[in-house]
């Protein structure tokens, strides 16, 4: 899977959510589908999100924050999206990787 096309694909035709508080706020209000982490993304804050909220498929991409950023066509370093509508992307079909 082209996991920068199907970002592309979401962040124009879904709702995404950038960052890590809220990604947070989203999982705590039981909007997020699932979160996809940078790989230099600090385990702390993994091992935090997936104790408070299990119900949340977390994937870990083999990006790091600067390209994941680029990916979805921001001008900044993203370390966490949260996938809240994945539009007509396949994103959602992403395998849970911690």
């Amino acid at each position: 899977m082209d996991l920068s096309r199907h970002l592309k694909t979401a962040a124009s035709t879904g709702r995404l959510l950038y960052g890590q508080r809220q990604t947070m706020d989203a999982c705590a209000a039981g909007d997020a589908r699932l979160v996809i982490v940078a790989a230099n993304c600090p385990q702390a804050y993994l091992d935090g999100l997936a104790a408070k909220h299990p119900e949340v498929s977390i994937h870990r991409a083999m990006l790091v924050n600067r390209d994941l950023g680029v990916a979805v066509g921001k001008p900044f370093s993203v370390s966490t999206i949260c996938v809240v509508d994945a539009g007509d992307s396949d994103l959602l079909g992403l395998e849970a990787n911690l």
